[in-house]
C-alpha cells in the first residue's frame, strides 16, 4: 500500500525549470533542479482560489485539481473529477483566465468518451513528440494528441507501455507527473515517493534515472509543506 498522495497534480511552467504542484485545494510553484536538491519555492503554499482567481468557485479550486498538463505558451488543461478546463495560468501573476470550459472530459475530448478516462484522469505529462500527452488512470494509460483530440495508439497497461515501471509502485498507478524541461525526462509521483524517468515515445526503452525514493529526500524544499493537512 502506498501512502495518500503528497501531490495530486503537477504541470511544467512555460518558465524554465518551474513547476506547479497541487495538493488538495492548495498549490506551490517552485524552481526545480534535475539531479540536485537546491530547488527554491517561488510561490508559497496558498489556496488555488487565491493564486488562480479565475478558478475560484469552481471544482478546480474546491476540492481541487487532480490532474493537469501544460500545452503552448502559458496554457494548460486542468481536471477535477470528470470536469476539464483549458486555462492561461499567467505564471507569477493572478491574471489567469479560463479559455475553454469548464466542461466534462468527454465533451472536451470526445475520443475519451466511453473509456476509463471519461470519469477522471489521475495524472498526465507532455510527450516530446508534437502535441501529444500521456494520460494515466489506475493501471492504464493512453497517448492523445490534445489539439486534434485523437488517440495515438491504444489504451494499455502502464507496465506494458513502460516496462521499466514493472515491479515498482507506479505499475498500478501514478498520482501526479510532469515532463521535465530537461528532455526527454519526466517525474512521476505516488504517495510519498517519486522517480525520474527518461522516456521514449513509441518505443519501450525507457530508463529510470536513479531509484524510487521519498519525495522529501529528493525535494527537501518541500519539507514542512507536504503532505498538506
Amino acid at each position: 500500500m502506498s501512502s495518500p498522495p503528497y501531490i495530486n497534480a503537477a504541470f511544467r511552467s512555460s518558465r524554465e525549470y518551474e513547476v506547479y504542484f497541487f495538493a488538495k485545494n492548495k498549490y506551490v510553484r517552485l524552481h526545480y533542479t534535475p539531479g540536485k536538491t537546491d530547488d527554491k519555492i517561488l510561490t508559497n503554499l496558498r489556496s488555488i482560489s487565491s493564486g488562480f482567481p479565475s478558478l475560484a468557485g469552481t471544482p478546480f479550486a474546491e476540492p481541487g485539481i487532480d490532474c493537469s498538463f501544460d500545452t503552448e505558451a502559458s496554457e494548460a488543461y486542468v481536471f477535477s473529477g470528470n470536469l476539464c478546463a483549458y486555462i492561461d495560468y499567467a505564471p507569477g501573476t493572478t491574471n489567469d483566465k479560463i479559455l475553454a470550459g469548464p466542461t466534462t472530459i468527454a465533451q472536451m475530448f470526445p475520443v475519451l468518451k466511453n473509456t476509463v478516462f471519461a470519469d477522471g484522469i489521475d495524472s498526465a505529462f507532455r510527450s516530446t513528440r508534437g502535441k501529444e500527452v500521456y494520460l494515466f488512470k489506475g493501471n492504464k494509460y493512453v497517448r492523445i494528441a490534445y489539439d486534434s483530440k485523437q488517440l495515438v495508439g491504444n489504451i494499455r497497461n502502464i507496465g506494458d507501455g513502460f516496462p521499466v515501471l514493472n515491479g515498482t509502485i507506479f505499475e498500478s498507478g501514478i498520482d501526479a507527473c510532469f515532463a521535465s524541461h530537461k528532455q526527454p525526462e519526466a517525474y512521476l509521483f505516488k504517495g510519498d515517493k517519486y522517480v525520474r524517468i527518461k522516456f521514449s515515445p513509441g518505443a519501450y526503452d525507457d530508463t529510470l534515472i536513479g531509484d524510487v525514493r521519498p519525495i522529501l529526500d529528493g525535494w527537501p524544499v518541500l519539507r514542512g509543506i507536504f503532505p498538506v493537512s
